[in-house]
């Protein structure tokens, strides 16, 4: 047997803000419902059906801790089963229309929505810590944590950032056994010093753009130490990763495939190919399944292709190995990209019969994919590759307004816990308060807002969050102690992540 050309890493991202009891349609909890249905489902599906068939190390899992809250709460799991059987109806009323096509159209759908709620009854009634856990210990993937709710650390507090790192590895612990030794950055943000942080939290790797490596001069065809760290930066190969998802251009947008942006209104159901880029909606054709099954084939044996020619490529100029990372998030698959976990499991069956390693991030640091060491400028995996859409003029009120928020609750804690009285135990109103501030910082906010995507709702959650967080800075700091526990468990009816979450943590990390 020859030797493998290179390694390829594909690393899935899962996150969502925290949407529970936050609105359920046209946004809110149902963006949680349709990633679950049509993406965390068939992922996970074939990840068990690959665990089954003896595959190992098949793909490094990001899931962030508001997230893994989510998909492990029971009142999210019984919204999940109400959904399911509401889509059963949908499709089947779909099913009775009187033209061919949409009648088929809502056949297929009936039957999928069937087997998604049986896939679901069988795998998910204990939420997806069990199946995750199992997974990972069994070897068949490694998981990424990170900050509990998905902030952009680089804007963040230095404190704030590291009780948020510690609060996500400790929800990881609790949820999965153990702390992650790799994390997804949020937004594939980084600033200098980032690396101390995650040191510190006992994180190792975590990942970055390929322009932010290329920019501080160093390939994305290995990782490479930062800084006078241990801690490791993997690049995505925007090459390879575009090839199925970017602006203009990718895999999903093939005629053939399922249309994502026109749907039945009558009935919600996409019934529709994408036909052409430029096809008006009324002008699509119907959805022809085997067709798209036609595709997926001939675009995986493509992708496979493009790695080995990308492998190829960055041996020729290199004495080691060449290593390629490919990340992406994972509601492409299914969600965005309805018939993505098809290509995806043509893909990791076909990539080691073509002479490439497939393994996790950790596998390839095992495999001695370290180069050497990097100095890294700023980035992210935004626009512009820069912090613009986190921190640029349509979002400046936002962080101005998280800013002056964080100063002040670090403030109210640091006076708060300076009485030895308050440090002996918990605190429900400290803790909402700090649950309060991370729900605010959620890098999601500034996204929306910048993409002008539900971007209304965006600045409601943003501004609701700041607005409970101020009131029980008001309440503690009054010393009334009675009105801030009153007002925090209210808060906690609709805002509860992290039940562990103790104030106590940010106090270690205060100057």
């Amino acid at each position: 047997m020859t030797n493998p050309i290179g390694t390829f890493c594909l690393v899935l991202h899962t996150h969502l803000p925290w949407l529970a009891h936050h609105g359920s349609w046209p946004v809110g909890e149902e963006w949680l419902h349709q990633a679950w249905a049509t993406s965390y489902l068939p992922v996970i599906s074939l990840l068990e059906t690959l665990a089954e068939e003896g595959k190992s190390e098949v793909l490094t899992l990001g899931i962030s801790p508001v997230l893994a809250a989510q998909l492990d709460d029971p009142y999210c799991i019984n919204e999940q089963r109400t959904w399911h059987a509401n889509w059963q109806l949908r499709a089947q009323g779909m099913a009775g229309s009187r033209e061919t096509w949409r009648r088929e159209g809502g056949t297929r759908e009936f039957k999928g929505a069937i087997a998604a709620q049986q896939d679901f009854d069988k795998r998910w009634q204990r939420g997806a810590s069990p199946i995750l856990r199992r997974l990972s210990e069994g070897g068949v993937i490694e998981i990424l944590g990170g900050p509990a709710t998905h902030s952009f650390q680089p804007l963040s507090k230095a404190a704030t950032r590291r009780a948020a790192l510690l609060i996500g590895q400790n929800d990881s612990l609790l949820r999965r056994g153990n702390r992650p030794t790799g994390i997804w950055a949020p937004e594939c943000a980084y600033t200098p010093g980032l690396e101390l942080d995650y040191a510190q939290a006992g994180i190792n790797h975590f990942v970055v753009d390929g322009p932010t490596m290329n920019s501080a001069g160093r390939s994305t065809g290995a990782a490479w130490q930062v800084a006078d760290s241990d801690v490791v930066a993997f690049a995505r190969d925007l090459e390879v990763t575009y090839r199925v998802w970017s602006p203009r251009k990718g895999y999903p947008g093939g005629k053939w495939y399922r249309d994502f942006h026109t749907f039945d209104h009558e009935w919600g159901v996409r019934p529709v190919r994408v036909t052409g880029r430029s096809t008006p909606s009324h002008e699509k054709a119907p959805y022809d399944p085997e067709r798209a099954m036609v595709a997926v084939e001939r675009d995986a044996r493509d992708f496979v292709s493009v790695v080995r020619n990308r492998l190829l490529e960055l041996g020729s100029t290199m004495t080691e190995s060449p290593l390629v990372v490919a990340a992406y998030d994972t509601e492409l698959f299914g969600h965005w990209w309805h018939e993505g976990p098809k290509w995806l499991a043509h893909v990791l069956r076909l990539l080691p019969e073509s002479g490439v390693t497939v393994t996790t991030l950790q596998g390839a640091m095992d495999l001695g994919h370290v180069a050497g060491q990097v100095d890294l400028p700023n980035g992210s995996w935004g626009s512009g590759k820069d912090w613009r859409v986190w921190e640029g003029d349509l979002v400046q009120d936002v962080v101005q307004a998280n800013s002056g928020l964080e100063v002040e609750v670090l403030d109210t804690l640091r006076k708060y816990f300076d009485d030895p009285v308050h440090l002996r135990e918990r605190s429900v109103a400290a803790d909402q308060l700090a649950r309060e501030l991370l729900l605010t910082l959620a890098s999601d906010w500034a996204f929306m807002i910048y993409k002008d995507s539900a971007a209304q709702y965006a600045r409601r959650r943003s501004g609701d969050h700041l607005a409970a967080t101020k009131d029980l800075i008001r309440l503690i700091s009054s010393g009334n102690s009675a009105a801030a526990r009153a007002c925090a468990i209210q808060q906690q009816q609709r805002d509860y992540a992290f039940g562990h979450l103790d104030a106590r943590t940010f106090i270690q990390f205060l100057d």
